[in-house]
């Protein structure tokens, strides 16, 4: 038997999806429940039966953008050869996912909810630890390069990784703000030309 106030016909990973794209674009303080019920085809009781809450739901939308629209831009880190390659692949993976048309530009993670207050301090923590968590991913990437000697004893993991971190937010902003794909692209490029500057840095 059907919830109810739920109807018959209603898809849950469909309306998830609906309700991620919809945080996607407008951030979850921007997004209102009538946003969510419109875009989702149910009303509120359906939508608080399904998912709980605003909150709840947000961060099933965040799992899902996690796994779909954002798997491309960090799979590829422990698969490519080398640090270098990895980053690159990254920060170019990034610009694709960015600037995908039909798609919210930017990333998700980055610019969903930056702004903490009394009602969505636990969404903004959540974000917070997921970008640390990344940047975590990128840190440990470029300790295994230095294991291997692609980077001297001397490097700093940390700072090059959080470096790295830091040109991708930015590549959000510049997506949501309209930059091309192309301008993207470049962004990526040129910021690889620090590798070799990292490098000699710390030699």
């Amino acid at each position: 038997m059907a919830e109810r106030g739920r109807p018959r016909s209603f898809d849950r990973q469909a309306a998830l999806r609906q309700a991620m794209t919809v945080f996607w674009a407008k951030g979850y303080d921007g997004t209102s429940l009538a946003d969510l019920t419109r875009a989702m085809g149910i009303n509120p009781p359906s939508l608080y039966a399904a998912f709980g809450s605003k909150e709840n739901l947000f961060r099933e939308a965040v799992a899902l953008y996690s796994g779909s629209e954002g798997c491309d831009i960090w799979s590829g880190l422990d698969q490519a050869p080398t640090a270098r390659e990895a980053i690159a692949t990254m920060l170019r993976a990034s610009a694709e996912s960015f600037s995908r048309p039909g798609k919210p530009r930017g990333c998700m993670i980055v610019l969903s909810a930056l702004n903490a207050d009394e009602g969505n301090a636990a969404v903004c923590e959540a974000l917070r630890e997921q970008r640390t968590g990344n940047i975590r991913q990128l840190r440990q990437r470029i300790e295994r390069a230095i294991a291997a000697g692609e980077l001297p004893v001397t490097a700093d993991a940390r700072a090059i990784a959080t470096f790295y971190a830091s040109v991708q937010h930015g590549m959000s902003i510049l997506a949501r703000d309209g930059a091309s794909r192309k301008s993207l692209l470049a962004v990526a490029d040129n910021a690889m030309l620090a590798w070799d500057g990292f490098a000699a840095a710390a030699a």
